[in-house]
């Protein structure tokens, strides 16, 4: 069962291409930098739009993860408190669930991912994959739901029920849905580009956003002290 759920995680669509790039780089720095200041991609879009620049939503969510090392995972952690849980998303009309884990401390996102259903089974496959990423031996797990605590056992990990510290992870499923405008009703794609844009937002939320709660650091330099090249 477990094998099955796992293996259900929507794969990338190696086939999708973005639109080849054929913007100056002063404007394409430019969008990166409203992008960072707390512009969403539709208001950045429309921002380039007022300048005489028309390009599209993935032409702007391109620019601003070249940022990003593609190659960057989440470092491997030993979190204290991880708030986990899922939220709904709607692609080509139909309902599928993106889980999320969130280190309470550093703010770092340890892992995503997208499964076509939700539920204890989905979460027990999510947290095993957590648990193969990092060392979570010592690792409480703050979940609003019966079904997680039921998934966490069967896992032998520890949690408890947490209705206030764990609503980091519902604050970062909103910060999503607003940077992220595709969202707001239906994705229109395959759900390969879907978990695309996932991987992409987490590594743009850990490497290269600073984060209000962190002074101004991101959760990689928070959880590592590593420090982004300019």
């Amino acid at each position: 069962m477990l094998a099955d759920l796992l293996s259900e995680c929507f794969a990338t669509d190696l086939e999708e291409t973005w639109e080849r790039e054929r913007t100056a780089t002063p404007v394409r720095a430019f969008a990166v930098q409203l992008h960072a200041t707390g512009c969403s991609l539709r208001e950045t879009k429309e921002i380039l739009r007022l300048l005489g620049v028309e390009r599209s939503h993935q032409a702007v969510w391109q620019w601003v993860h070249r940022l990003a090392d593609s190659g960057h995972n989440p470092p491997e952690a030993k979190p204290k408190r991880v708030a986990v849980d899922e939220t709904a998303v709607k692609i080509n009309g139909e309902w599928s669930w993106l889980y999320a884990a969130i280190d309470t401390e550093t703010k770092l996102i340890l892992d995503v991912e997208l499964f076509g259903r939700h539920g204890t089974d989905p979460a027990a496959a999510f947290l095993h994959r957590l648990s193969e990423k990092h060392d979570l031996s010592d690792t409480v797990f703050l979940v609003d739901g019966y079904g997680y605590q039921t998934a966490l056992s069967r896992l032998g990990l520890s949690g408890r029920l947490d209705y206030v510290e764990r609503n980091l992870i519902e604050t970062w499923f909103h910060t999503l849905k607003v940077r992220v405008d595709c969202f707001h009703n239906s994705w229109v794609g395959s759900h390969g580009s879907v978990r695309e844009w996932f991987i992409q937002f987490v590594q743009y939320y850990n490497f290269q956003r600073p984060h209000q709660a962190l002074d101004g650091r991101t959760p990689v330099e928070e959880a590592t002290n590593y420090t982004v090249p300019e």
